[in-house]
């Protein structure tokens, strides 16, 4: 079989960038990587990364927005976890500052708590101090700190008529 002549690299890079965002939105870097990974020229792939910005197919801010609202919700993660996710998916820390200020710390504590509900409902066979200790280490996991996971824990165990372990966890 006969080969074609070689293809236009900035035709073959546009032809990645559209695959990459058929589907889900992605950060500069996922797309810049991507291009990359498949041997596109670095000044094709500039050219074109910042045309599809101009034109609004890339936006770092838009795809910061909508992360957090699949995650923060879904997965019950915390500022803090979100901004490491975001950290490596390539955005800006400013740009990522941003958005996460938007989260209200109120959501972000039902979420703790929706999270410690559930949990708990699987914890009825263990003592109270290893439930507390499992518990927050969950919510540290997800990225939330230390002084709000132990003060939802403690009355998350206290609503569900357990004692509370240790009273010196304030």
């Amino acid at each position: 079989m006969a080969e074609g002549p070689p293809a236009d690299p900035e035709a073959v890079a546009r032809k990645i960038l559209l695959d990459q965002l058929t589907g889900q939105a992605r950060s500069r870097k996922e797309l810049s990587d991507k291009l990359a990974a498949k041997a596109v020229p670095e000044d094709v792939a500039t050219r074109l990364l910042d045309r599809f910005e101009e034109v609004g197919l890339v936006d770092d801010e838009a795809f910061a927005r909508s992360w957090i609202a699949s995650r923060q919700p879904g997965k019950g993660l915390a500022r803090r976890a979100l901004a490491q996710e975001l950290r490596r998916k390539g955005i800006e820390d400013t740009v990522a500052r941003e958005v996460l200020d938007e989260i209200d710390p109120a959501d972000e504590e039902t979420a703790a708590r929706a999270l410690v509900r559930k949990k708990l409902r699987t914890l009825t066979r263990v003592d109270d101090a290893t439930a507390t200790r499992r518990l927050v280490g969950m919510l540290g996991r997800k990225g939330y700190p230390p002084g709000m996971a132990f003060s939802v824990v403690r009355d998350e165990l206290a609503a569900a008529g357990r004692e509370e372990p240790d009273p010196g966890f304030d």
